[in-house]
């Protein structure tokens, strides 16, 4: 006896929701260490004996192995498997937390956080290409990205609360523990809520010599926009480092186009709105990045805040993020993903701009509650429309491809926005101090007069995505993919 097509409907949707709330859970993890690290580090550096140019790989460790795999990792879930990759993945991160939170020893520390790094590279954008396959592209998608980007912004608003309680409360290392009860219960329950998909026969086609030259690649460059602000742009060893990473990215795009099987089909490129949605992305990530560093930095060095007063401070900008991702997923199928993206843009630059407006002798309700929600709200909102626009009407089988490249967008573009910015914030400030005397009200000035020109290049950025996106994506490719793929 055959079980009727229409009772397994409720069960096959249950399931699905269920498989979203499980990549939601590990996608919680991934995010909540971001902001969990940077408040523990002083404590990390006490226990340890790290020196305070020793400690900055902490994190930067974690940035460059995750950078530098996502594209890898995106890839492998296509050709081996998500489920299978996901769950690897997984793995991989709650044990190097597990390590990390018992090291005894600094090098312990710096090796898990790369594991780390490695594990978070692999499960995101294998969750990501879960859920775009679990999902029908159109509004049950853009629902089930909605909740993703909620889930993203809740990630960063708890971390920087629960970062100082549990660095002040217990200790630096738990921290590192909080993600082992999450990863082993999102481990548990994978193989029961996820189901397997790959590209049909692709693990006999591996193309070793482009997973090779693209992580090379990518890893030099990332090093380099990491080491650049402290060694020096025009340094023999950043030169050095640019010119290798540019040759082997070159040799990559060489070794594609003569494969039989490329590891990355250069035609996916040819897709006008998903490289649009990807330079709009890599964009919005130097932006972002940039923002909560400069403002960071204004916050302590400016007006003098501790490191709980300063994640306080951000909680705002985080929440309003929890509200603007379902919201966006909403108007991207009641309107359109053109409109709502630029909306999201808009209120973005906006945001900015008012922050560009931040003083030596500033207050939080004054230079920065109005900017830093304006911003996180329509930068939420913009990250959730990129994602849908990213990833509509790629082919099931390259989901995991398209989502690594939209990750590893967004963490080049962090890392060279970041970059780029605080050294025209460096510059400008130190104009400034050449020009004035040297009392510390001066020098006050001339620091906020750094991030000023720092935050105003920034709604510079924004407003070149807008033009990005007015030209390059195209409205009705997206809604031919929608129905192309609905039929």
């Amino acid at each position: 006896m055959t079980t009727p097509a229409t009772e397994l409907q409720p069960a096959i949707h249950s399931r699905r929701w269920l498989a979203l709330t499980l990549l939601c859970a590990a996608q919680f993890m991934v995010v909540l260490d971001f902001s969990l690290v940077n408040v523990a580090l002083p404590s990390m550096e006490r226990d340890l004996g790290f020196s305070q140019q020793n400690v900055q790989w902490v994190i930067s460790v974690y940035a460059l192995i995750f950078g530098s795999f996502l594209l890898l990792g995106g890839r492998a879930a296509d050709l081996l498997g998500r489920r299978q990759v996901f769950i690897s993945g997984l793995g991989l991160f709650t044990l190097a937390s597990l390590v990390g939170g018992l090291a005894q020893f600094q090098w312990v520390l710096i090796c898990a956080r790369a594991f780390q790094g490695l594990g978070g590279a692999i499960v995101s954008p294998a969750a990501l290409s879960i859920l775009t396959t679990t999902f029908k592209e159109g509004s049950e998608r853009n629902r089930a990205l909605g909740i993703w980007g909620t889930i993203g912004a809740g990630g960063f608003a708890v971390g920087v609360l629960l970062g100082g309680i549990l660095t002040d409360g217990f200790s630096w290392r738990w921290v590192m523990f909080v993600n082992v009860p999450i990863g082993v219960a999102a481990l548990a329950f994978a193989p029961v809520v996820l189901s397997e998909s790959r590209k049909q026969n692709a693990t006999q086609h591996i193309d070793l010599a482009g997973a090779v030259t693209i992580t090379a690649g990518l890893i030099m460059l990332v090093y380099a926009l990491t080491q650049a602000p402290e060694n020096g742009w025009m340094a023999t060893s950043t030169i050095l480092l640019l010119v290798g990473a540019i040759a082997l990215l070159v040799l990559f795009v060489f070794v594609e186009s003569r494969s039989r099987f490329p590891l990355i089909p250069l035609s996916i490129f040819r897709r006008r709105t998903l490289t649009g949605a990807n330079l709009v992305a890599a964009l919005l990530g130097a932006t972002g990045a940039s923002m909560v560093f400069i403002l960071t930095l204004y916050m302590q060095q400016v007006l003098s805040y501790s490191a709980f007063q300063t994640g306080l401070a951000f909680l705002p900008n985080s929440l309003v993020g929890i509200v603007a991702a379902p919201l966006a997923s909403r108007l991207v199928t009641r309107l359109s993903v053109k409109l709502t993206l630029m909306g999201g843009l808009v209120l973005s630059m906006v945001g900015l701009l008012f922050l560009t407006q931040i003083s030596a002798h500033g207050s939080f309700i004054h230079d920065l509650l109005l900017g830093t929600v304006v911003f996180g709200f329509g930068f939420v909102f913009g990250l959730v429309t990129i994602t849908i626009a990213a990833t509509a009407g790629v082919s099931d089988s390259e989901q995991g491809l398209a989502s690594g490249i939209l990750n590893t967008s967004q963490q080049i573009g962090s890392a060279l926005g970041l970059a780029g910015l605080v050294a025209i914030s460096t510059a400008r400030t130190n104009a400034l101090v050449a020009s004035t005397s040297h009392s510390p009200a001066a020098l006050q000035a001339a620091t906020t007069g750094g991030f000023q020109a720092a935050l105003a290049v920034g709604a510079g950025l924004i407003a070149l995505s807008i033009i990005i996106a007015t030209l390059v994506i195209r409205e009705r490719e997206c809604r031919r993919n929608r129905t192309s793929t609905a039929s």
